[in-house]
């Protein structure tokens, strides 16, 4: 059973920073592409930044040049550190792993940007 674990959310002020972890287990991490989404209250769910198996990386505007996505295959997770932080960011996270034929979805971490 594949299981996707985030951690790292929380409060945090305006030009601050926070990293975020999906810790994997169950399946081959390797294989996937992962993605990094959120969801802020009232709105779809968008996608933040995404890496592919080999490690190729694209963002969402919003997000360029302050968000950054990595993975660690041995450790099976992924990390998505947040500079710069702007209340806009506040949403749920969301990790995704994702193959043509599997979709795995993590439970969500909450990240707050106020003073």
């Amino acid at each position: 059973q594949v299981q996707l674990v985030e951690s790292g959310g929380g409060l945090v002020q305006p030009g601050g920073s926070l990293r975020l972890s999906c810790a994997a287990s169950g399946t081959i991490f390797s294989l996937y592409v992962v993605g990094w989404y959120r969801q802020a209250p009232g709105k779809q769910r968008e996608l933040v930044a995404m890496i592919t198996t080999g490690g190729s990386t694209n963002y969402a505007d919003s997000v360029k040049g302050r968000f950054t996505i990595s993975r660690d295959n041995a450790k099976r997770t992924a990390y998505l550190q947040m500079n710069s932080l702007k209340p806009e960011d506040t949403a749920v996270y969301y990790c995704n792993l994702a193959t043509l034929s599997h979709d795995y979805w993590g439970q969500g971490t909450q990240v707050t940007v106020s003073s």
